[in-house]
């Protein structure tokens, strides 16, 4: 069967044409974030691997610096603006982890910021924004385009656009996720693995992580994880193009709340993915809890869904190996409360149910 072919260019509807990333964008990217954020680690568990029926590494992203993968896409596409651009500031749109990751980045490289969020943004991912300085623009996700929103602003302060997927520098830093975990599996596990599995919401992360996989692992099956109500990229995987979210859907997956496939990542998951797969609020928050008591890791909702996939048994390994991304740890108090005390929910799942004694720390393997 001969290999995707990427297009080179897209057409954007609002920003006009953009180039699609390839492999070495990726690595570019790996050597100028290096500097500014954390080569997160890989985590094991026996109890994780005994559940699954195979082994589990999971990138644990919610330790990243502002608490997720979006700092990787924040400071690349900062850094590669010429310095007189970086004056003029940027603006970025975000349900809230990117627009934290911009205004960090921002701030430590001197970029004014200004940052378009949902009225209804967790209050800590808003005021983690603030703390670093960014100007901070909220819209009603339900009558207002946050889009819109944002090329006024451009007009008004003439600075530079940073959106959450629709960026070819932003696209290709989120595959550092996927690149540093492949460069940190043993050789053998590398060649084994069988199946990487990730959040998405407009799809940046998994179009990365998919042109590092399709490079260093082209045998791993691909599968990115949404939110059910918001399972666009299912649908539009299905159909072989963009499809809409149904207007008044909820999750409590706030950070994975798009519309619809950001354009310039769907160009490179059709033709890379493998198949996407959609998780309810309730498998949700089982991962949750299972991430906070057998692994003692606070991870947000919409940084759950891959492992939630997992224990849900909605992706089977059959022996193989899995590399699943815990993509975000921003989680307000009040949730992981409600989600802690609500009544205990064992996820169903095929393969051996043994308890395993867990480890006291999570080991890097």
């Amino acid at each position: 069967m001969a290999a995707p072919v990427l297009p080179e260019r897209i057409v954007h509807a609002m920003l006009g044409e953009l180039r699609v990333p390839r492999f070495a964008d990726v690595a570019r990217a790996a050597e100028a974030i290096a500097p500014h954020v954390l080569r997160t680690p890989l985590l094991r568990s026996p109890v994780l691997d005994e559940r699954a029926g195979g082994p589990v590494w999971l990138k644990a992203e919610n330790l990243q610096v502002t608490g997720s993968f979006k700092i990787r896409g924040a400071f690349n596409a900062l850094l590669a603006l010429p310095p007189g651009r970086r004056a003029a500031g940027v603006v970025a749109y975000s349900t809230g982890n990117h627009g934290q990751a911009i205004a960090w980045a921002a701030r430590r490289l001197g970029v004014p910021a200004t940052i378009v969020m949902p009225v209804d943004a967790p209050k800590n991912k808003v005021a983690r924004a603030l703390a670093q300085g960014a100007r901070v623009v909220h819209y009603d996700r339900a009558r207002e385009s946050r889009e819109d929103i944002g090329m006024r602003l451009l007009a008004e302060t003439g600075g530079t656009l940073v959106p959450p997927g629709d960026h070819p520098e932003v696209l290709a830093a989120q595959g550092t996720v996927a690149l540093e975990a492949l460069q940190d599996l043993a050789p053998e596990a590398r060649a084994r693995l069988g199946l990487f599995a990730a959040p998405c919401g407009g799809g940046g992360l998994m179009a990365g992580c998919s042109l590092a996989l399709a490079a260093l692992a082209p045998q791993a099956e691909r599968v990115a994880v949404e939110p059910a109500g918001f399972d666009d990229t299912v649908r539009s995987l299905a159909s072989g193009q963009r499809e809409t979210n149904a207007p008044g859907a909820t999750t409590l997956c706030d950070a994975l709340m798009a519309v619809t496939p950001a354009e310039l990542p769907f160009a490179v998951n059709q033709p890379l993915l493998g198949r996407a797969v959609a998780v309810s609020d309730t498998e949700v928050a089982a991962a949750m809890r299972f991430a906070l008591e057998e692994l003692r890791l606070v991870v947000e909702p919409g940084g759950s869904v891959a492992l939630a996939a997992l224990l849900a048994g909605h992706l089977h390994l059959q022996g193989r190996s899995a590399v699943i991304v815990l993509s975000g740890g921003n989680v307000d108090l009040p949730v992981l409360q409600s989600v802690t005390a609500s009544p205990r929910h064992e996820a169903a799942i095929s393969g051996p149910q043994e308890t395993v004694p867990p480890p006291s720390i999570p080991g890097k393997s």
